[in-house]
């Protein structure tokens, strides 16, 4: 009969964590290479407890085996950094195997591998395991008595375990053992903040694969893992986690995982802020675990350094070890800022090396106080240290003290070099060592002659004298820098003059810091309260106003962007984004536009240079750091301050004064995604800016983009020319100056809407991007996209104000009444305004020179206008007579040299007569654009002959094949265009933007390019919208191509990749510390498929081509990544196709939209030199036959083609 166990016991068997054991990694004998993750096979399964099933859930996998966790590589320290004293804290009093009381309602026993020690009793599945199914705390052990035959009770205050023993020997063994070691210890009925285990950190995370959260428990060195709070405030709990093997690394939004030798803890935190929380725990908790404390005991024993030399903080745990002082951590920091050849700082607990027994027996002779009788011999009060010092006075008072020697008591030889060398000798042959350290730091040479042979130096004296001590703090000053306050003005200047101290303070809410721009809305409820401070230069965040250790800081130094958004991006109206040196963006929010513009303005005061004051009077919308050069200097990056105000972007460099370049009228602007480098060119001056960190200079790049574009519908917020014409007029006069000046009817024939619509949307988001050729664009649709701007032009180019009066004029009979009046008018507009309509009359009175040919006299040219500029129905009269009066008038109204407008208009005729010779020659291609066999949907159809201009990109190649075709687009036809390659047995879609030319140099005769659908582009949208950031990890299969020396890895092995915004990473294992491989990700192709002949292990393959772009080393690379499932393979190429296109991987508005709006091509293919330059020889050959025969075939076929 088995025993019955107690209903009231509520005896539990603790859940399955770590799947069945078949899957887990056994200390002596585990596999350490890892496997890919598979995802297919799925198994049911249940946690099961006494009561029964806890939880009926499905994981994919081991969860924390080799096939059903995230791994990451492992930076942190493993197995081999354990605590020297772990054993000796932990050490085991019994185990062995027993059966476990079986989960209530079953019949049979559970054989446990069972350990105690002094704080549990603790029960595995096999002697194997590292971590166990269920943990008791001898704390809460009540009672220990035998119980029928070899069987045993456990019991604590609210449950009983009944274990069985293989014979009565070993069952009364056990009772004895814990019985003793429960025996005369305090008992415990709730777990309370004064017990052993009082937590640093505890509350729910969720365990990837369950559904059920756990609670957890990180206390000192430890993580503890419990069914729930019930469990744990009675001491019953599920495992323990030793933290001197672990290491923490995030994985993304709210995950992070725990990694050991031995299993992988896959973590969920509920918020984004309480995953921060998390992981600073558990660094806390690895840090206290791999320090030691017996250096730290020790030099405490000497009560003087048990107070921080500095501020007398208690305890501290650092020390400068070449000074000889005891410091806190506070002071530590400040410290570290005098540099190394000043002050050598090391941990107490965790620079165990460092801290010979020599270095301890210095530190316990010297001591703080006495020390301080000599770097403190003379501190005024008023400028002594205490443990709530600021860190701005922490760091003056420790600069005066060590690095001036401020404060020190000087030696009597102080200033005689050779008597100061000379006591040095003779004192090292004593054991002085606090007058050694005086006569050190108050001139005395280290490394000074002794005058004797066998002893050079007073390092080999004190050694020869058997002065151990001596030679140590010798030793450790060899190449110190000797404090001296005539020096303090030859101290390395900073670039800029240190900011005035701000200080602010008050509530903000805040999102968790990013490592990418914030593109997407942030709800309110994705911000947390906290109180922030700004003081001494160090931007803080707390919990809340009551707390006093903040959750973060960030130091003036570290910011180098900050910007203020615009109302109603975020849920919050009012939010500002800080960057930091450290790649990371933190976004605050408030919903008062006057906390906000004060936080935005003390802390840019805080972080910008006096230097660059005037940029802080600005209203600007970001501000900031970058590294540039300038026209003049090409050799040498720069430090430049820049702030963005509006369409001005205002810089400010070392030794100039503050210029401002007005982007709206930049000649050039462009983005180098190569070199990370934005181009402005603007009148005689041309700026570099590089992007030495990618994350607040893509965002400058956006802001200084969208700033430079159209900024909306008045004519002084278009972007214009040096002579402030807007771009849009200025490129349509341009362009029918050089093509239409004659053209029948310009002006009064309308183009064609869809085309004048696409050229409208063009120039309005970039007029400057955009060159009107002839053969692209029609006349027709230039000229009505003209008029059309002028049309929609808010408030018109005579302003709204003003235009009664400008066509009240036009009604005035006498000639020279008007024409004052209009000179009038003409000087009361604004300037862009009164710029813009001198361009566009003297176009327009050029225009009707030629109407002879062009049939548009001053009236027709008015009757146009008239309505247009005026923006009136066309039914008043007064505005096609206003502007018929300014043609006709156009020298007396603009005053305008009538010289050089008859040489504009001979330049204009020359142009006409150039263009009537070459019409009257055979039409000839424009140089630069190719004929190229494209092929629809599959090769054994019909090939299309197609030009392809150097600017004609992957999405307009598709748009002309199907319309060659008339296939209809529907809703979510991904078409795309594809570079086959068939020997390779490898094809890649190109990138909707992506230029064909280039492609088609490249590609050999045994590849081609392919229109065709797109399958998988719907799921790769979807899969990438799912994601926070556009990065990936995991395990692949490797092969690399072989090389001509038969090097690299020739079949297929696993290793670890990590993929993320800047590079890709290869570690040859999940615990790797260094990549085996780096590459650039903008550098990399991926193409989909591999050969088949490099027998790979699955059929979802990827091939990847790496060139550098250097030009002194040109590299290129081949070689083969095998995923397991093709969703896998999708997942990967998606986040490579999302990295190199900055997430823009197919348009947005769909391909429907894009068909509608472009341009449509010309057909006409010119001259036969205009021949195919890919495909086999006899399709070469074939088609330089069709040319020759007949010039325009190709294009007349395919034009009334129909599929």
């Amino acid at each position: 009969m088995l025993a019955t166990v107690n209903e009231n016991s509520n005896d539990y068997e603790e859940p399955d964590l770590f799947g069945p054991a078949g899957h887990r990694m056994n200390p002596p004998e585990r596999d350490m290479s890892l496997q890919v993750p598979n995802y297919t096979k799925k198994r049911p399964s249940s946690l099961c407890s006494d009561d029964g099933v806890l939880d009926d859930y499905e994981y994919e996998g081991s969860l924390h085996s080799q096939q059903g966790s995230f791994y990451l590589p492992n930076t942190g320290v493993l197995a081999s950094t354990m605590k020297e004293d772990t054993s000796q804290l932990s050490a085991v009093i019994k185990m062995g195997w027993l059966d476990k009381n079986p989960p209530q309602g079953a019949i049979y026993y559970q054989r446990r591998w069972v350990k105690l020690d002094a704080d549990y009793l603790r029960y595995f599945d096999t002697d194997k395991d590292v971590y166990s199914k269920g943990i008791i705390s001898t704390a809460f052990i009540t009672n220990v008595t035998t119980v029928g035959e070899l069987k045993f009770e456990v019991v604590t205050n609210n449950r009983t375990f009944i274990f069985r023993a293989e014979s009565e020997a070993e069952r009364n063994e056990w009772v004895t053992v814990l019985q003793d070691c429960t025996s005369g210890r305090q008992r415990h009925t709730v777990m309370n903040p004064g017990s052993p285990l009082a937590p640093d950190y505890q509350g729910y995370l969720e365990l990837k694969g369950l559904r059920s959260k756990l609670y957890t428990v990180v206390a000192s060195d430890k993580v503890f893992l419990y069914k729930n709070i019930d469990d744990y405030r009675i001491g019953l709990g599920i495992t323990s986690i030793e933290m001197n093997v672990g290491n923490i690394k995030d994985s993304d939004r709210r995950s992070f995982d725990l990694t050991t030798p031995y299993r992988i803890f896959s973590f969920i935190a509920e918020s984004e802020q309480m995953r921060e929380q998390w992981v600073n725990a558990m660094r806390d908790a690895i840090g206290e675990a791999l320090s030691n404390s017996e250096v730290a005991e020790r030099i405490w024993a000497e009560s003087s350094n048990s107070l921080c030399a500095d501020c007398e903080a208690p305890k501290p745990e650092w020390a400068a070890i070449n000074l000889c002082v005891v410091v806190c951590k506070q002071c530590a920091g400040e410290h570290r800022g005098l540099g190394p050849s000043i002050s050598k700082v090391r941990s107490l607990k965790m620079d165990k090396k460092v801290w010979t027994e020599e270095l301890i027996q210095l530190f316990l002779v010297i001591g703080n106080e006495r020390a301080n009788s000599f770097w403190a011999a003379n501190v005024p009060p008023s400028e002594a240290l205490s443990p709530s010092s600021c860190s701005e006075e922490r760091r003056r008072f420790i600069s005066n003290k060590y690095r001036q020697g401020k404060y020190r008591r000087y030696h009597a030889l102080y200033g005689n070099q050779r008597e100061l060398n000379h006591a040095l000798c003779i004192n090292v042959q004593c054991s002085d060592v606090l007058e050694t350290l005086s006569l050190i730091f108050c001139g005395a040479d280290v490394n000074c002659s002794t005058g004797l042979e066998s002893q050079l130096s007073p390092l080999s004296l004190a050694t020869a004298h058997s002065q151990p001590l001596q030679a140590e703090l010798l030793n450790h000053n060899l190449n110190t820098e000797l404090p001296r306050l005539e020096e303090v003005d030859a101290m390395d200047p900073e670039p800029y003059p240190l900011p005035p101290s701000v200080s602010h303070n008050g509530f903000l809410f805040k999102t968790a810091s990013m490592a990418r721009p914030v593109t997407e809305r942030k709800a309110k409820e994705e911000f947390s309260r906290r109180w922030c401070t700004l003081n001494d230069g160090v931007f803080s965040y707390y919990e809340s106003d009551k707390n006093s250790n903040p959750n973060g800081a960030l130091k003036a130094s570290e910011i180098v962007c900050l910007a203020s958004d615009n109302e109603d991006r975020h849920g919050y109206n009012n939010t500002f984004e800080i960057y930091t040196e450290s790649e990371r963006l933190y976004l605050f929010g408030t919903d008062d536009s006057e906390v906000k513009s004060q936080w935005v303005k003390s802390i840019a005061k805080a972080f910008i240079p006096v230097s660059a004051e005037p940029l802080l009077r600005l209203n600007f919308e970001r501000i900031g750091k970058l590294m540039c050069k300038d026209g003049l200097n090409l050799q040498r990056s720069k430090v430049g301050w820049f702030a963005l105000e509006g369409s001005v972007l205002h810089v400010y460099l070392e030794g100039s004064q503050v210029e401002e370049i007005h982007l709206r009228k930049l000649n050039e602007l462009s983005i180098q995604q190569d070199n990370e480098v934005m181009v402005l060119v603007g009148k005689g001056r041309t700026l570099y800016i590089e992007g030495k960190r990618k994350l607040d200079f893509s965002c400058w790049c956006a802001a200084i983009q969208a700033a430079a574009g159209s900024g909306g519908d008045r004519l002084h917020e278009q972007q214009l020319t040096e002579t402030d014409i807007p771009v849009i007029v200025d490129s349509c006069i341009n362009y029918i100056t050089q093509c239409g000046m004659v053209s029948e009817g310009i002006y009064r024939k309308s183009g064609v809407n869809s085309r004048v619509a696409a050229l409208c949307e063009r120039f309005r988001h970039d007029a400057r991007s955009l060159c009107l050729r002839e053969g692209e664009h029609q006349v027709d649709d230039v000229s009505n996209t003209l008029k059309r701007f002028f049309r929609e032009l808010k408030e018109g180019v005579f302003t709204t104000q003003d235009s009664p009066s400008w066509l009240s004029t036009a009604t005035i009979q006498d000639e020279s009444t008007k024409i004052s009046q209009y000179k009038k008018f003409l000087n009361k507009l604004p300037h862009v305004n009164k710029a813009t309509l001198q361009t566009l009359i003297k176009h327009l009175y050029c225009v009707q020179h030629f109407s002879d040919e062009n049939q548009m006299n001053n009236h027709n040219l008015a009757i146009v206008f008239g309505p247009t500029l005026f923006q009136t129905d066309g039914k008043d009269y007064a505005a096609g007579r206003a502007i018929e009066d300014l043609i006709e008038h156009y020298k007396l109204i603009f005053e305008v040299d009538e010289q050089q407008l008859n040489k504009q208009i001979e330049v204009i005729e020359v142009i006409h007569k150039m263009r009537n010779l070459k019409n009257l020659q055979p039409p000839s291609e424009r140089g630069g654009d190719f004929i190229c066999t494209v092929y629809l949907e599959e090769k054994a159809s019909g090939e299309r002959h197609v030009k392809i201009p150097g600017s004609m990109t992957a999405l307009e190649l598709t748009l002309e094949i199907l319309d060659q075709r008339n296939i209809p687009i529907k809703d979510k036809d991904y078409w795309s265009c594809w570079e086959i390659c068939c020997k390779e047995e490898m094809e890649r879609p190109l990138h909707y933007q992506e230029r064909v030319l280039p492609i088609v140099h490249s590609i050999g005769t045994e590849s081609h390019l392919l229109i065709k659908k797109h399958a998988a582009m719907e799921a790769i949208t979807l899969y990438l919208s799912s994601k926070p950031d556009a990065s990936k990890h995991g395990m692949i299969k490797f092969r690399e191509e072989r090389s001509i020396l038969g090097l690299g890895l020739t079949s297929f092995h696993e290793r670890y990749f990590i993929l993320n915004y800047n590079s890709l990473r290869m570690y040859k294992d999940v615990r790797s510390n260094r990549p085996e491989r780096e590459w650039p990700v903008k550098n990399l192709k991926v193409y989909l498929g591999i050969k088949k002949k490099l027998r790979p292990p699955t059929c979802w393959g990827l091939t990847v081509l790496y060139e550098s772009m250097k030009q002194e080393k040109p590299e290129r690379q081949q070689w083969y990544l095998c995923c397991e499932t093709q969703s896998e393979m999708r997942e990967w190429y998606a986040t490579f196709l999302s990295i190199q296109y900055d997430g823009n991987v197919w348009p947005q508005d769909g391909l429907q939209h894009k068909r509608v709006s472009r341009e449509l091509p010309d057909t006409r293919h010119g001259n036969v030199s205009l021949i195919p330059l890919r495909g086999s020889e006899n399709e070469m050959r074939n088609s330089v036959a069709a040319f020759s025969q007949d010039q325009l075939a190709v294009g007349s076929s395919a034009s009334s083609d129909v599929p």
